[in-house]
C-alpha cells in the first residue's frame, strides 16, 4: 500500500510517503510562515525520492485536527488536489489517531494538546477537542497521557492540581505512525 501523508497541525510540516510499513522519504520544515507555498514542494520531493507518482499512489492522509487553522486548511487544500487530479482517497486523520498508532497502550487515557492561539492550548480527548485558556483545563476523567507539543507543560498543571497525569515524548506525529493509522483506517474500510 503506497501512501502520502501529510501533517501542519503544529508548528511547521511533517509529509512522506511510506509503502507496507516502511517510511521510503520524508521532509519535516519547522516554517511556520508560507505553508501553502511550501507544502506542494515537500510533497513532490517526498513521491520524487521513494520513486512513486501521484497516480500510483493508494490512499493519502491528512491530519485534520485539532491544531493551527491556517496549516490544517493548507495541508487538507493540497491533499485533495493530489488525491482529486490522481484520483486518489484522502483520509483525515486526527491526531488522536495518528499519536494512538505511535502509543498503542499507553496504559491510561490518551489526550492531545496542542498550541493554540492567544495563549489557549487544544485538548482532544474521546475524540472530542476544544480550546481552554490554561487556568481553565478540564479535569480528566482518570490518568492520562499527553502527546502533542504542549504535553508537559499541560502535564504539569494538571498534575500540580492534583491530577495524574504525565506526558509522553511525542510532541509531532511521525509518519509512521500516520501511516499506520491510515493503514488501520483503510483495513477497516471506513470511509475518507
Amino acid at each position: 500500500m503506497r501512501l502520502l501523508l501529510l501533517d501542519a497541525t503544529m508548528a511547521g510540516a511533517r509529509l512522506g510517503v511510506a509503502s507496507a510499513g516502511t517510511v521510503l522519504a520524508m521532509r519535516e520544515d519547522d516554517r511556520n510562515m508560507g505553508l501553502a507555498d511550501l507544502l506542494p514542494d515537500l510533497a513532490a520531493a517526498c513521491l520524487a525520492e521513494a520513486g512513486i507518482a501521484a497516480a500510483d499512489l493508494d490512499a493519502i492522509g491528512v491530519t485534520i485536527g485539532p491544531g493551527s487553522f491556517t496549516g490544517i486548511r493548507a495541508a487538507i487544500a493540497l491533499a485533495q488536489g493530489i488525491g482529486a487530479g490522481a484520483s486518489v482517497p484522502v483520509h483525515g486523520l486526527t491526531l488522536t489517531e495518528a499519536f494512538r498508532a505511535a502509543l498503542p497502550d499507553p496504559g491510561r487515557e490518551l489526550g492531545i494538546a496542542v498550541t493554540a492561539r492567544r495563549g489557549r492550548v487544544f485538548l482532544e480527548r474521546d475524540g472530542q477537542a476544544a480550546a481552554f485558556a490554561d487556568p481553565a483545563l478540564p479535569a480528566p476523567s482518570g490518568p492520562v497521557a499527553l502527546a502533542g507539543d504542549r504535553a508537559a507543560d499541560i502535564a504539569a498543571i494538571l498534575t500540580s492540581n492534583g491530577h495524574d497525569a504525565l506526558a509522553t515524548e511525542h510532541t509531532a506525529p511521525n509518519i509512521a505512525s500516520m501511516a499506520a493509522a491510515l493503514a488501520t483506517r483503510l483495513q477497516q474500510s471506513l470511509p475518507p
